[in-house]
């Protein structure tokens, strides 16, 4: 009888905690947020022509610095996956390695949108050579082998990051910081600085953190361009300095640096930049409380524009002038890709109806993205420059008005009014997707719009 009596209090003992933990797995399975990250390194192994200075032509690098790495964050709410992805290269994929990728994620990891942003960085490898007589091909043939390999990490990375997904929490913030980036172009006072640091924090259900996404706006070309060895530049001694403080993987994101420097007085060098601009992280998103996103829903729309070149590149004076700057393997995939004008890419999602993620494939000088921010009237949003493309500089038209580096036709060949036209669409699509303008009102913009 003893015997019996035991058996069945542990019996429905066992039924009770079951009943607990199957409780706890439904709370968390209701929190309406999943989330997994995962990191990949994707430094070359073979010498390559570098990214981002032209004085060095087509100069091979001699060896690595520090790593290259991918870092991926994968959300899932409302039934709906997406994946922002910071990359220390100067750009985005290429659009056919982008197409590719979104296609396959898609396909075996069930991940409808990606972020892939570079972090600009200046000592990444050039990622625009193709299998093509005087593109690439028989000259820059390791590099191919690269674009291989890059494209495989990138994939994997991001099933990395979906095959870890747990229920999750969420925190967000912002602090202005002074002293850490400044204007390179205008010579007007008062001169426009995006100084903002934004930081979403995702924990797992017992408030671990799985990722910190970081979003800041500073050109990373704190190396000299003599220097020919691998870098992350300053974002790579951020994210380090992130993930050992507070754990879990830290994505940089660049914001719109197309008009903003380092301001690295008092900071030392790229490292003492990255570690302090770190140490400014941990400290606020140490303070942040996650939260709970039960009914989240995710919502994404996106769109190739078509604009006009002020640059014509099929003029062979042009691209003669752009080869002798450049090299020339590298100047023909540009006149290719923008012989028939400039087609950037705009993505823009809304989580839970109140962060907003703002993805531009080009250089936006700063003045895009605060007046976004202002006009946007979210809780939080994450300006992505350098995502999913490359389409060089987009100055606001009063910069291109002022001339300069970064605003003239020689470096922002897109057409007059651009960068805000597509500030336009995504403010429009933002209040659409809050239900504060009509879904179906028509945006002025042109065709090629992307929608689930």
């Amino acid at each position: 009888m003893r015997f019996s009596m035991m058996n069945s209090w542990l019996w429905l003992r066992t039924v009770v905690v079951g009943v607990c933990l199957a409780g706890v797995d439904v709370m968390a399975a209701d929190s309406g947020l999943r989330a997994g990250a995962a990191r990949r390194e994707v430094t070359p192994r073979e010498p390559l022509p570098m990214w981002g200075y032209g004085g060095r032509h087509a100069a091979l690098s001699t060896g690595r610095a520090d790593p290259l790495n991918a870092t991926a964050l994968v959300l899932e709410a409302g039934g709906r996956r997406i994946a922002i992805v910071g990359l220390d290269l100067g750009r985005g994929p290429a659009e056919s390695m982008m197409l590719r990728l979104r296609e396959r994620i898609k396909a075996e990891a069930g991940v409808d949108h990606a972020f892939f942003g570079g972090s600009h960085t200046h000592h990444g490898p050039v990622l625009e050579l193709t299998d093509a007589p005087g593109k690439g091909k028989g000259r820059f043939d390791a590099a191919l082998r690269y674009y291989g390999e890059l494209e495989e990490a990138l994939g994997q990375v991001v099933f990395d990051a979906a095959g870890r997904l747990v229920p999750a929490r969420l925190a967000v913030g912002a602090t202005q910081l002074e002293g850490f980036n400044r204007n390179r172009h205008t010579k007007l006072q008062p001169k426009p600085v995006d100084r903002e640091l934004a930081v979403l924090r995702v924990d797992d259900w017992d408030g671990k953190p799985i990722a910190v996404v970081v979003n800041f706006a500073a050109h990373p070309t704190s190396i000299p361009e003599q220097n020919l060895e691998w870098s992350a530049d300053y974002p790579g001694a951020l994210k380090s300095t992130v993930e050992r403080e507070l754990g879990g993987v830290a994505v940089f994101m660049q914001g719109a640096a197309g008009d903003l420097s380092t301001d690295r007085s008092g900071h030392g060098d790229y490292r003492q930049y990255g570690e302090a601009l770190g140490r400014e992280v941990v400290k606020l998103a140490a303070a942040l409380t996650s939260e709970e996103m039960p009914g989240a829903d995710l919502q994404v729309r996106e769109q190739e524009f078509a604009f006009g070149s002020r640059t014509d590149f099929t003029n062979p004076l042009n691209a003669a002038v752009y080869a002798l700057a450049f090299f020339p393997e590298l100047i023909a995939n540009y006149v290719d890709e923008f012989a028939g004008g400039l087609r950037p890419r705009l993505s823009v999602g809304l989580l839970g109806g109140d962060i907003a993620f703002v993805g531009v494939s080009g250089e936006f000088f700063c003045g895009h993205a605060l007046r976004l921010k202002e006009r946007a009237r979210v809780r939080q949003l994450f300006f992505f420059g350098y995502c999913n493309g490359h389409h060089l500089y987009f100055p606001t038209i009063e910069a291109a008005a002022e001339g300069g580096y970064g605003a003239d036709a020689r470096v922002a060949p897109v057409a007059l009014g651009a960068g805000e036209r597509m500030m336009d669409t995504a403010l429009t699509w933002l209040y659409q997707m809050r239900g504060r303008l009509g879904a179906k009102e028509p945006v002025a913009a042109s065709a090629g719009e992307i929608s689930p």
